[in-house]
């Protein structure tokens, strides 16, 4: 079949998260049709996560070819580029304070960021409560995406933009993400100023980071007056049950930790102590490094599905960077196949040589800060 041009192709994409959403919104400025399912029964269904920081270089860059930057800006959080690198006693190593005016890399709630896409897509663009279960077609297609509630779709081109366990890396890539050996727990505290002021004092407004070597804690700033704080260790994939405990057991697990974080002062203590409600369990997983694909006619990936990385501060910029790259790409290609070839000529090695940057970069966030070698614009975002 020949490759269509990408302004009469069937354009799916798959999983609308910032990347996806960016690669949609980017081509229907340019009068590309797109259609975008996700698995979410709705966009209000479920937290969409903590804090993203958006880089100058790659994010803030999408979202310029999106028409968006402006209104990022009016929700950004310029004050929260703020980042102390403290010890395990609460003493702070390294503080970096934003200059006023300062837009290097200001934070914005990943719900908020994803509410400030959705708004700018044509009505009916994602189509809510289509959880993909394969892709499948011949290799010069068109493509049939198949949804487990039976109903399928055919595309021209689809673009996987589903995450870590992306179904539709499978048509390109027999890859599955691996767990690093670190594990992040999530805890969540609300109304800072009121609740926790001591906490408030010690994080700043924007985030805090502190390691021992084995074991570390990244307080992360919110909107609204709230804080999320990230208790990362080294420990197997199943350490809440390997310590005869389950998920749910608030108080058994904040006991057990009390015991791995012992060493740590009391104050430092309180951001694993005094969380409100439950904790979330937040293993780190990874593709092999390098991770590339043949070339495979009417299907691609972008973000995590392509790279998953450990959470260093690039993942959502690379994936909105994914996104434009892909979008423009197809705004200037005369055919599919040709804006695939040229989108995945840029970013595979780009991809690569970032991986293998961090392939190991988990670690170092359980390390001890050293003064002399911190980055002060350098953030680590889980």
């Amino acid at each position: 079949m020949d490759s269509p041009t990408p302004a009469n192709a069937r354009i799916s994409i798959i999983g609308a998260g910032p990347g996806g959403l960016t690669c949609a919104r980017i081509l229907q400025r340019h009068g590309i049709p797109v259609t975008v399912y996700d698995r979410d029964p709705d966009a209000d269904s479920r937290n969409q996560g903590g804090s993203l920081d958006l880089h100058e270089e790659d994010g803030q860059l999408a979202l310029r070819e999106a028409g968006l930057l402006e209104e990022f800006f009016a929700l950004a959080r310029f004050e929260a580029q703020e980042m102390r690198r403290m010890d395990s006693a609460g003493n702070v190593l390294a503080h970096h304070l934003p200059a006023e005016g300062e837009t290097v890399n200001p934070e914005i709630d990943r719900g908020q960021l994803r509410d400030l896409l959705l708004r700018s897509l044509a009505a009916g663009t994602v189509e809510w409560g289509r959880t993909l279960e394969s892709v499948s077609g011949p290799a010069d297609g068109p493509r049939t995406l198949t949804f487990t509630d039976g109903t399928t779709v055919e595309a021209d081109l689809v673009i996987g933009a589903d995450g870590a366990f992306s179904r539709v890396r499978n048509a390109v890539s027999p890859a599955t993400p691996r767990y690093v050996g670190v594990s992040f727990l999530e805890a969540w505290f609300d109304d800072m100023e009121n609740a926790h002021p001591e906490l408030s004092e010690l994080v700043g407004k924007g985030n805090a980071h502190a390691g021992d070597g084995k074991r570390g804690l990244f307080a992360q700033r919110n909107s609204g007056g709230h804080m999320r704080v990230y208790i990362m260790q080294r420990v197997p994939l199943d350490w809440i049950a390997a310590n005869g405990l389950r998920p749910e057991d608030t108080e058994g697990i904040r006991a057990h930790l009390l015991g791995e974080y012992a060493a740590w002062s009391p104050r430092m203590l309180r951001l694993i102590t005094d969380n409100d409600g439950a904790y979330v369990d937040r293993p780190l997983f990874a593709l092999p490094v390098p991770h590339t694909w043949k070339p495979s006619p009417g299907v691609t990936l972008l973000g995590d599905a392509a790279h998953l990385m450990p959470p260093l501060g690039v993942g959502v910029n690379l994936a909105m960077l994914d996104a434009g790259e892909l979008a423009l790409a197809l705004v200037n290609s005369s055919t599919i196949d040709d804006a695939v070839h040229s989108y995945e000529k840029a970013m595979l090695p780009r991809s690569a040589e970032t991986a293998q940057m961090l392939e190991h970069g988990a670690e170092s966030l359980l390390a001890v800060p050293d003064p002399d070698e911190i980055d002060p614009l350098g953030q680590a975002q889980p």
